[in-house]
């Protein structure tokens, strides 16, 4: 196998991981234990995701798990002052965006936070 078969072979391996991860945020509404097995596997595989068109899947990947975390933290807290609902509310349409723009930017083979 030469080498540019062997980037191919690894960028594909990536993309069906970045396909897989996508599906366990997506799956956090069901099962939520599933957000956090989603960022540990973008811990251990962003590496070597590192320099191609998926690095930038990791990172969109890792930021919809922590600011969603954050703002579900802040609705939770929030929810005594009647105000918790409407933050919670825009967190699950916001993470439900980031995570449907992500998969189609992957489905295209499109970096997230393209000039274009």
């Amino acid at each position: 196998m030469d080498d540019n078969q062997l980037d191919n072979t690894k960028l594909q391996s990536l993309k069906s991981l970045s396909t897989v991860i996508y599906a366990l945020l997506a799956l956090t509404w069901v099962f939520g234990v599933s957000a956090i097995v989603a960022v540990v596997m973008v811990y251990i595989k962003r590496d070597e995701a590192a320099g191609t068109w998926l690095e930038s899947h990791f990172l969109w990947q890792v930021r919809t798990f922590w600011y969603g975390l954050l703002w579900a933290v802040i609705g939770g807290m929030t929810l005594f002052f009647g105000i918790g609902w409407i933050i919670l509310m825009v967190n699950v349409v916001w993470c439900i965006y980031r995570i449907v723009k992500g998969w189609l930017n992957l489905n295209d083979n499109k970096p997230m936070y393209s000039e274009s």
